[in-house]
């Protein structure tokens, strides 16, 4: 059981309640839901920011290609990139398959909820600065090049969905230590785990926030792991976090999607 922050449609405001990750359920007004009993919508509301290599698996197989032109050593710094709003959906919102692409890229991924606006934070701080984590899949059409901005590939409508819920940080005791498994077709298609992070949660926070401003809300994805599970139209995609809890959607053609339906 847990604390979690929730935004459940035709609730007028994020509310907090007591989850049950493990089951996937809720307790409302002393009531207990599971998850598909409820519509939901995405719990955050900031910007959300994804990296790049922060597997031991990904940096591992990109680094000859990191050897060579135009950079020709290892990046020094996070590889930041942006899911700008039009990516952000819910917990069973549909997946758009694009009609130029033949298969997506799941994309497991811890989301790091900021609670506090955080510059040049100590890593030994760096906590205090967290509100929560969430299970977010940074989906994406399937890439090889890592140096430029895969905007075409990771920005496309409703591809990144997020929840159900915030879990507070104090219900999570070490973020760097969570099982995270995929499932396609109800299948288990990827299992890794955030203590193979190149850089854990606090490091971070401490390496991006020496040059940039993370505000209360925006959300900090903590890397995709190496293998990502490819998926096609009509395949169910189910992620689960360790404590954290499980995202759920469906994949659909892009003809038949329909933002904010519910699948």
């Amino acid at each position: 059981m847990g604390n979690a922050v929730v935004k459940i449609f035709g609730m007028p405001n994020i509310t907090e309640a007591e989850v049950d990750p493990e089951n996937n359920s809720i307790f409302l007004n002393g009531t207990q839901y599971h998850v598909n009993q409820l519509s939901w919508e995405p719990p955050v509301s900031g910007t959300i920011y994804g990296v790049l290599l922060n597997y031991q698996g990904v940096f591992h197989r990109y680094r000859e290609q990191m050897a060579h032109s135009p950079y020709n050593e290892p990046p020094k710094a996070p590889i930041l990139y942006i899911k700008p709003i039009n990516t952000l959906s819910g917990y069973r919102s549909p997946i758009p398959l694009p009609e130029d692409a033949d298969e997506l890229e799941v994309g497991a991924a811890l989301g790091v909820v900021i609670g506090r606006t955080a510059t040049k934070v100590k890593e030994e701080e760096a906590f205090q600065y967290v509100a929560g984590y969430t299970v977010v899949n940074d989906v994406a059409i399937p890439h090889e090049n890592i140096y430029r901005p895969a905007i075409r590939e990771r920005a496309r409508d409703g591809f990144n969905p997020v929840g159900p819920w915030i879990i507070k940080k104090e219900s999570i005791v070490d973020p760097d230590s969570l099982d995270i498994r995929v499932f396609v077709n109800g299948k288990l298609a990827q299992k890794n785990n955030t203590k193979n992070f190149i850089r854990p949660v606090a490091r971070l926070l401490a390496d991006i926030t020496e040059f940039m401003t993370l505000y209360p809300g925006d959300v900090l994805l903590t890397g995709v792991p190496e293998q990502a599970p490819l998926v096609k139209a009509g395949d169910h995609v189910r992620i689960e976090i360790e404590g954290v809890g499980s995202l759920e959607n469906t994949i659909v053609h892009e003809a038949d999607y329909v933002k904010g339906a519910v699948r």
